[in-house]
């Protein structure tokens, strides 16, 4: 390869990562934004331009947490987070032997199925809410923490089902036929065999999955009301008729923020490897 070849290779890497840096400064600019203005005090928060060299304080997270006499959001972040994990176990249940069905061991038709699990995400969130909130008033479930866990689970096994077949569709069948020929039955294959080799995938869905029920907040909205409150409806608290205090807003959107940020970093490794198993076929 020539020198001149090799010049124009590494500026084209130079400009695609510089371009990479400016697209990743962008995106993380404004949570950057809000965790610095929960540290500064409400009067420094509302000024306009931001005073960025404001003086810091914990003033925001301290009425976050109660300190000033506001209810505490400990049951808020219990429940959302009750919901989301349980949710998204009995998601991977159920996913993993459906996808297992529809991309390993086809049955007839898969490809039918697969557009008919698409298919429930086309319908428009609002469309279900009234459905689903006389079913929940006629038989008692509103405001219950396991009927948001039903709902999500519901709700998130579809996209769950299509990513995980993509996953474990790029599993050796030749793995699998070698565990069947010494004797392993289809529970054994499933939890022995295939899912090690499908981890990453795995946890791909798991992580995708938790965001999405740890960010609802219309149904959650709807159907609940103090028991059952989620850590979005409670930060709906805030906006009042006395005003948006952004300071306090701030502070507690990064803690409820935290939850999803503690779980992508934690599964980054595995979330990359996840998303670009099931990406080539």
């Amino acid at each position: 390869m020539s020198s001149l070849a090799l010049r124009v290779r590494k500026h084209r890497g130079l400009s695609i990562g510089l371009v990479a840096w400016l697209a990743g400064i962008v995106f993380f600019f404004p949570i950057a934004w809000m965790a610095l203005t929960s540290f500064h005090s409400e009067a420094d928060a509302a000024t306009n331009p931001p005073s960025f060299g404001a003086a810091l304080t914990l003033d925001g997270y301290r009425e976050f947490f109660g300190a000033g006499g506001g209810a505490s959001p400990w049951p808020a972040l219990i429940n959302s987070a009750v919901a989301s994990i349980v949710s998204t176990l009995f998601v991977l249940v159920l996913a993993f032997p459906a996808a297992y069905a529809l991309s390993i061991r086809r049955v007839r038709k898969w490809t039918d199925v697969l557009f008919f699990f698409l298919s429930t995400k086309m319908l428009p969130v609002v469309a279900g809410l009234l459905p689903i909130y006389l079913f929940a008033k006629n038989t008692g479930m509103l405001d219950n923490i396991w009927f948001l866990v039903i709902l999500y689970t519901s709700m998130n096994l579809p996209i769950a089902v299509w990513m995980m077949q993509s996953f474990l569709a790029e599993v050796p069948v030749a793995v699998i036929e070698a565990a069947q020929i010494d004797g392993a039955r289809l529970p054994t294959i499933l939890w022995r065999v295939v899912a090690p080799i499908a981890l990453p995938g795995i946890a791909a869905t798991a992580l995708i999955c938790f965001i999405f029920s740890w960010n609802e907040l219309l149904f959650a909205r709807v159907l609940t009301g103090v028991v059952a409150e989620t850590a979005p409806v409670f930060l709906t608290g805030f906006i009042t008729s006395q005003g948006l205090f952004l300071a306090k807003v701030c502070a507690a959107s990064l803690v409820v923020s935290l939850p999803v940020l503690a779980a992508g970093f934690a599964a980054q490794d595995k979330l990359v490897q996840g998303l670009s198993l099931g990406a080539v076929k």
